[in-house]
């Protein structure tokens, strides 16, 4: 072997183990994007997966909300985290898509990138990567929850703290979780128990959720606003039933699954839709 190709193998080893430098995305052509690692990428979505915002029903002050910041964030203006917690199948993650297609339908420039849980170590590649992008960002992680020895939230810190460099101004984390403190509530008082220090035991991951702006609480909708919604879906997909039947079955529904929510209610409208031949 000669030197030459000595050379180039230490160099190729060097390069696998210390890659270069990401080129700038290219975020024009698209609305939204999924972040994967190993390579680092966003990759475009071509279909959003989402409702109209008019049709989810029963969050109307978690929607208005969530609009008005996501529009001053949008505009440029300043702008907060956001948590939405709470019931599931209660439309968190859906509104995420919704408000973000309501405001990106003015603003243009503003984007959705969903990235996992397992991935939040890389968030400070991804800001590095956004930071000089002339477009807005929303980073969105939906079902966000973390068990007692998980380390992944001091990587979410990044994000909603900013570190040396601050989080850049072009970037907003929203996030769903169906708890509020990010952790399972006996986790908590295990970890509180039996602490020689309860207050310090769980501070650092409860005091997670207190770096959101902003709390939006979703709760278990009630039967009327259960078949408000089936009702919407009806209309807008141009479904015809009356209400007596809607009613019964819908109920009948309910109760087959043990549960009351808009996932409930958009199941049931899926099955209807599919007995009565119409495409949604």
């Amino acid at each position: 072997m000669t030197e030459g190709d000595s050379l180039r193998r230490i160099a190729d080893a060097l390069e696998r183990i210390s890659p270069p430098p990401q080129p700038a995305p290219d975020v024009a052509g698209a609305e939204a994007f999924v972040w994967h690692v190993n390579p680092d990428r966003l990759s475009p979505v071509a279909h959003v997966n989402r409702v109209d915002l008019s049709l989810l029903l029963g969050v109307d002050r978690s929607r208005d909300t969530l609009l008005a910041n996501t529009l001053q964030f949008a505009r440029g203006l300043p702008a907060n985290n956001a948590l939405l917690w709470g019931a599931r199948g209660m439309g968190k993650s859906s509104l995420v898509k919704a408000v973000h297609a309501k405001a990106h339908a003015d603003h243009p420039t503003l984007k959705l990138v969903e990235l996992q849980r397992e991935d939040l170590p890389s968030i400070p590649r991804l800001l590095t990567l956004l930071r000089d992008q002339d477009a807005r960002f929303i980073l969105f992680c939906d079902d966000l929850s973390f068990s007692h020895d998980d380390q992944h939230y001091k990587s979410l810190k990044a994000v909603l703290d900013g570190g040396v460099e601050g989080r850049p101004d072009n970037v907003v984390f929203y996030a769903t979780s169906n708890r509020r403190h990010l952790m399972p509530r006996d986790m908590i008082e295990n970890e509180r128990s039996t602490a020689i220090n309860p207050s310090e035991a769980v501070e650092e991951k409860v005091s997670l959720s207190d770096r959101f702006g902003l709390w939006l609480g979703f709760h278990p909708c009630s039967q009327d606003e259960y078949l408000a919604m089936i009702r919407g879906y009806c209309d807008a997909h141009g479904v015809q039933i009356d209400d007596d039947t809607l009613r019964a079955e819908a109920i009948e529904w309910q109760a087959t699954r043990g549960a009351r929510s808009g996932r409930v209610a958009w199941q049931y409208f899926t099955d209807l839709a599919g007995r009565k031949g119409v495409a949604i």
